[in-house]
């Protein structure tokens, strides 16, 4: 059995995955999309004490490089295969839902047609994306997956909307949610961001805006852009703090959109104050639905 621990920011997971991989004898498969990258630790939260749990896909793409959902699905199907081999628990954490989607269910991706659309604004490409996928549920701002739902159709002549509802299968895997009442998140989310700073931060966007790297991997996670524009002189520091979290409450809002569209989740409201109460939640769980099998 594959098991994936996923939701919004700020909810847990990594902790919970550390804690049921020590019980039920598994590894854990990053499924998040920023994490996979090397060189990017704060800002993406990477676990920085792994606790002798073997992880996958974590800190293993060079930030120059673009690493797409079809490598993501390659690589972490070759992984589930032989964690299963060796008999352990293959466990999936992140909140790239497109990742986990990608991995275990029939998603099939073609590596033709890469077009960049330069030039384009994001209006005329989301007009373009509405004439060929009228159901799409992908935000006008969200440019990134609008080309990746247009190149998606240039290479299959499928709509994206259909491979995102795609709800076969390829592992008996059980889906787990982590949650929280929007207050209490929004104001975990917060204090995360001031422990980051706490932790350094700044100091790890500042080694990356003198690199001169702008890659896809660099630009993408919040904390990075928003801190470059302080370093080019046109915000204020509170200003890109601020940035940095009303973003990162805006990202947590449209994974929980995500997440109740395309996914069948058993839902675990997280206990911030007795966290141990929510693993064994969890933990409880996973076991009587073994037993099931």
């Amino acid at each position: 059995m594959v098991i994936v621990i996923t939701g919004p920011t700020g909810t847990g997971k990594t902790e919970l995955s550390l804690y049921l991989a020590s019980k039920i004898n598994g590894e854990i498969i990053n499924a998040d999309s920023t994490q996979v990258y090397k060189g990017m630790d704060i800002a993406t939260n990477k676990v920085d004490d792994t606790k002798g749990i073997t992880h996958h896909l974590l800190s293993a793409v060079d930030i120059t490089k673009d690493y797409s959902v079809f490598d993501y699905q390659k690589d972490a199907r070759k992984v589930i295969d032989d964690i299963l081999k060796r008999g352990k628990t293959p466990i999936f954490v992140g909140g790239t839902g497109l990742y986990i989607k990608a991995a275990l269910y029939d998603y099939q991706f073609s590596e033709k047609a890469n077009n960049e659309y330069e030039g384009f604004s994001n209006d005329e490409l989301y007009q373009k994306l509405l004439k060929v996928d009228p159901e799409t549920t992908i935000h006008l701002n969200n440019r990134v997956r609008i080309i990746s739902a247009l190149n998606y159709y240039e290479a299959s002549q499928k709509p994206f909307s259909e491979k995102e509802k795609t709800d076969k299968l390829l592992y008996d895997t059980l889906f787990i949610g982590l949650t929280a009442d929007r207050d209490v998140l929004y104001y975990k989310i917060n204090q995360r961001v001031e422990k980051m700073l706490e932790d350094g931060l700044l100091d790890e966007a500042k080694l990356l805006y003198d690199s001169g790297i702008r890659s896809k991997a660099v630009m993408t996670p919040i904390g990075y852009k928003e801190l470059f524009e302080y370093f080019d002189g046109n915000i204020s520091l509170d200003k890109a703090i601020d940035l940095i979290k009303q973003r990162s409450r805006h990202y947590a809002k449209r994974q929980y959109t995500w997440f109740n569209n395309q996914m069948n989740l058993k839902w675990f409201k997280t206990n911030y104050e007795d966290f141990s109460t929510t693993c064994k939640e969890v933990l409880d769980y996973i076991v009587a639905n073994k037993k099931e099998d």
